[in-house]
């Protein structure tokens, strides 16, 4: 199969071709292909299809589960376990290794379908024109020169250029990002025109909204705009997220330290006299008591809370690992319409001769008022702004109602605007149009530029009204004395630089003869009645929320396929940019080279008329840069750039099923809002996270210091003959700590409250490592005083139990013992890890209810592992006399008064905690200190 096309090359600027030259290019006519000429094509070119990238298989995704280095030295500790003779310790171990595996193979599992959506956005069936007859044949049949016609609520099959069009409106806010629908003509635009204004071109995968055409295909499959969109979202890359990468670090280094340790540990016990199968299983019990295995259950289950936060906050995460991403965040680039803006366009200026006007309210909600000089009327309106209202809701297509409370549209967005302003101003169109029936009218169209309609005028004879571009009204007007056409256009440009899209409106009586509307009806003598200016304003919460990100240390930037003087317009609304700077085009960011495009990506915050591409090449310039990046979208065309970004952010309403695959994120309300709510709980749960951290490294390192003593200083006895050291816990034991007592107290940890501070905080340097110095000293400290603990009264119920229970009953005896105390040390622990560095009275001890949950549950599960049967021949438990429980209690509580002390003793010495933040403030980080120069 050649992919190679007719004539041109894909990139050809059919657009600025005349229809005649792109049929001699295409070898094709106006009657269409022969069936032989497309049969050959077909051939050729391939059927008309996005490419599918072959997706993972289960077993490359269960792979992927079982490759780590902590999987790997679990696999390996429970065969040797197994191979020993400890078949129980062996398959506990193995079940964690299946549990852990599991969960994530499930996780990932549901991933990555943004390609398979793609194809999707490609109809089914078309009607094409072959050897002059009209076919209905499916889409994937269609070749380059296939003469193919469309219609009102067809959807394009194919990029297309134009070759007859009639009153043609086609819906391409998927690949551009426009508010409104694109008026589309024939005639030939220049080679250098962006995207979004290539008037002669339609697209694959965008709906026709009104009219119909006639067009020839240029580009199919891979080759088509949607295609050229799929390439750039195989070539975007996932990224791993700050916290992923993080623990990964941590979990490599952990691997390496057990190695060796348990390398050093094995020789130490084969020197003391241990049997080589004693040393082994030594060894393999270090590795068990030093591996967080309820680590990653902990992560992904805290992350799956804030999830369920989030989603009550109208953000639903896709993919676990965005909650904790969120938190470091810092810019977020989101598209305008719909998400920073309404999506409903409002008028908000009006002219006529007498001056300007303004009106209050946005939406397509009828409340709101006139106002001149930014103060409301006295009277009513006067006659000139009544007439120019009245003419706007009747030279009109559009109809509002209401439904469950809620005003919605029938038809084009700018009309809808114009009926709105007129209700504001008390002008019902219902009315009006009862009085003022229509009886003719000649349809937009884009080679003519306006509308016009032909009207009752009571005893008055009749009235023609026309609305359209002020250039082309204008030249069809007599404006008399007193008012210049430059005046009037001073007037549209005066509007226009406010991002406004701007409309003239035009009457002109004719007598009751008059029995239709011809174009030479309004070729002039026409009576300009004014201008109405109006866009698509930003929404209120968007500004709040924009400046609590920007409180938050987070750069908001635009990213629009808009025209740049609205985008300029709706940045400084919001307060993305002052009025003395300037925004950049997608023409500008594709002259750049990489170097000046991450320099433009950190100094400019609007961009409009962007491609694509040049959304892909910005997120991956600002990640050049350091930058943690959160992109928004809705369209196809915002696929790629949401997939290469760290956070994707789909919208649940608007958006396309293409964007939302690629998203990680999905917007139930489409509101800019919700992303810094998002940003908010993303912060709070990596808090709680580092916490659980804090709380769960001390568990670890401790049970591997228990062990180290053990085997470096405990007797060696002869017990029937043969030489067995003394262990103060078995592997099944350190499992029950590590995965039950210490899942069961951390996950409370998950439920704290956000810190005070949390929005007035700079973002996390997603470089910083997890385990700082301030968590390093306090896992080392805990870790102290839990060995301590536990070996002490270890050796204190094996050395009393021994002479009257014997060797066997004493030893069980003592290692439950030691099992108690360390999770008395969790229990009071936990407490304290509630705030890492104040007070727990600062947070309240009754604050978070679900920790003395926790508390319970596990003192529950901790009487069953001492006192039921089953659980003491799994896990070799004996239950303990009410003065050992109380005894290993009481030594679990001194946890409570060293930390608090320690807590205590670095406020009042000046030397808080080297927390992330208090770095920030001695040192910013680079992307702050632009921030800070922007």
């Amino acid at each position: 199969m050649n992919d190679q096309p007719l004539g041109r090359t894909p990139t050809s600027p059919w657009h600025a071709l005349p229809p005649d030259k792109v049929l001699e290019s295409l070898e094709s006519r106006e009657e269409g292909l022969t069936n032989e000429q497309a049969r050959e094509r077909l051939e050729r070119y391939g059927p008309n299809v996005l490419r599918r990238q072959k997706s993972d298989g289960p077993l490359v995704l269960l792979w992927r589960q079982i490759n780590s280095p902590f999987i790997w030295v679990l696999i390996a500790s429970a065969v040797l376990a197994i191979l020993l003779g400890k078949v129980t310790d062996g398959l506990v171990v193995a079940a964690v290794v299946v549990l852990n595996t599991i969960i994530g193979f499930i996780q990932e599992y549901r991933a990555g379908k943004a390609i398979e959506a793609l194809n999707q956005m490609v109809p089914e069936n078309t009607t094409v024109v072959r050897e002059g007859r009209k076919l209905s044949v499916p889409a994937e049949q269609l070749v380059p020169g296939d003469v193919v016609q469309v219609a009102s609520g067809d959807k394009v099959p194919a990029d297309m250029r134009l070759l007859s069009a009639r009153n043609l409106s086609v819906e391409e806010a998927a690949l551009t990002g426009e508010s409104v629908p694109a008026r589309k003509d024939v005639t030939p635009v220049a080679e250098d025109t962006e995207l979004g204004d290539r008037a002669s071109l339609v697209f694959g995968g965008t709906l026709v909204t009104s009219g119909a055409a006639s067009a020839a295909v240029v580009a199919t499959g891979q080759h088509t705009e949607l295609g050229r969109i799929s390439t750039l979202l195989h070539e975007a890359t996932d990224l791993q997220t700050p916290l992923t990468k993080a623990l990964a670090v941590i979990g490599k280094y952990i691997t390496l330290a057990i190695l060796v340790v348990s390398a050093v540990l094995l020789g130490v016990g084969l020197w003391r006299g241990y049997e080589v199968s004693e040393a082994v299983v030594v060894a393999l019990t270090l590795a068990v008591a030093a591996i967080p295995e309820g680590l990653p259950a902990i992560v992904t289950i805290a992350l799956a809370i804030g999830v369920q936060r989030m989603a009550a906050r109208r953000a639903v995460i896709r993919k676990l690992p965005a909650v904790e991403t969120l938190g470091s965040t810092t810019v977020i680039c989101s598209d305008k319409t719909g998400t920073l803006t309404r999506n409903e366009m409002t008028v908000k200026a009006l002219w006529t001769s007498e001056g300007r006007y303004t009106l209050t309210g946005v939406g397509y909600a009828p409340q709101g008022e006139l106002r001149r000089d930014d103060q409301p009327l006295e009277g009513p309106p006067t006659d000139d702004v009544c007439e120019l209202l009245r003419a706007g809701a009747l030279c009109n297509d559009a109809a509002l109602q209401q439904r469950d409370g809620r005003w919605e549209l029938t038809g084009d967005p700018t009309e809808g605007a114009l009926l709105v302003a007129a209700r504001k101003a008390g002008v019902n169109e219902e009315e009006k149009r009862s009085r003022h029936s229509r009886l003719d009218a000649i349809p937009f169209e884009s080679e003519n530029q306006f509308m016009a309609t032909l009207h009752e005028n009571g005893g008055d004879g009749r009235r023609i009204l026309v609305k359209g571009a002020p250039e082309v009204v204008l030249r069809r007007c007599d404006l008399g004395d007193g008012l210049s056409p430059e005046a009037v256009l001073a007037e549209v440009e005066h509007m226009a630089a406010r991002g406004m899209r701007v409309l003239a409106m035009a009457a002109r009586n004719v007598p009751a003869s008059h029995d239709g509307l011809r174009l030479e009806d309004v070729s002039g003598g026409l009576r300009l009645l004014g201008l109405e200016g109006m866009i698509d304003p930003p929404r209120e919460e968007a500004i709040a929320a924009v400046k609590a990100c920007h409180d938050a240390g987070i750069t908001v930037k635009m990213i629009t396929g808009d025209h740049l003087a609205t985008a300029e317009a709706i940045g400084m609304q919001l307060g993305l940019q002052k009025p003395d700077t300037r925004g950049i085009t997608g023409s500008q960011l594709a002259a750049m080279d990489d170097a000046r495009l991450e320099e433009a990506a950190v100094r400019t915050n609007v961009f409009a008329r962007v491609a694509p591409e040049h959304k892909l090449r910005l997120v991956r310039a600002l990640q050049g840069k350091q930058h943690v990046v959160a992109m928004t979208g809705d369209g196809v065309n915002d696929a790629p750039a949401l997939k290469q970004a760290n956070i994707g952010v789909a919208m649940g309403i608007t958006g396309t099923a293409v964007s939302k695959e690629a998203a990680d994120i999905v917007l139930a309300d489409d509101n800019f809002a919700s992303i810094a709510a998002a940003v908010e709980e993303g912060r709070r749960v990596y808090d709680n996270l580092i916490k659980s951290l804090a709380f769960v490294l001390p568990t670890n390192l401790g049970l591997a210091l228990i062990l180290l003593v053990g085997v470096a200083l405990f007797p060696i006895q002869q017990i029937d003959g043969a030489l067995v050291p003394l262990m103060a816990m078995r592997p099944t034991q350190l499992l029950w700590i590590n995965l039950v007592a210490t899942v069961s107290l951390a996950l409370p940890l998950a439920f704290e409250a956000r810190e005070v501070d949390v929005m007035r905080r700079a973002p996390r340097n997603p470089d910083e490592p997890v385990l700082s110095h301030f968590v390093v000293m306090r896992t080392g400290l805990v870790a102290l005083l839990m060995t301590a603990g536990a070996i002490g009264l270890f050796l204190w119920e094996y050395t009393h139990e021994r002479p009257r229970a014997g060797h066997e009953l004493a030893l069980v005896e003592a290692q439950t013992m030691a099992v108690n105390t360390v999770i008395s040390f969790q229990i009071f622990y936990m407490l304290m890890c509630r705030t890492l560095t104040g007070s727990l009275r600062k947070v309240g001890l009754f604050s978070n209810p679900t920790v003395f949950v926790g508390i319970g549950v596990l003192v529950l599960l901790q009487a069953a592992f001492m006192y039921v049967p089953f659980m003491q021949r799994v896990f070799g438990t004996a239950p303990l006399s009410p003065g050992a429980m109380g005894l290993s209690i009481l030594v679990g509580a001194v946890v409570l008064p060293v930390v608090g002390l320690e807590k205590w003793l670095r406020q009042r010495g000046g030397h808080p905690p080297e927390t992330p933040e208090r770095r920030e403030e001695k040192e910013p980080h680079p992307w702050n200190r632009e921030r800070l120069r922007v």
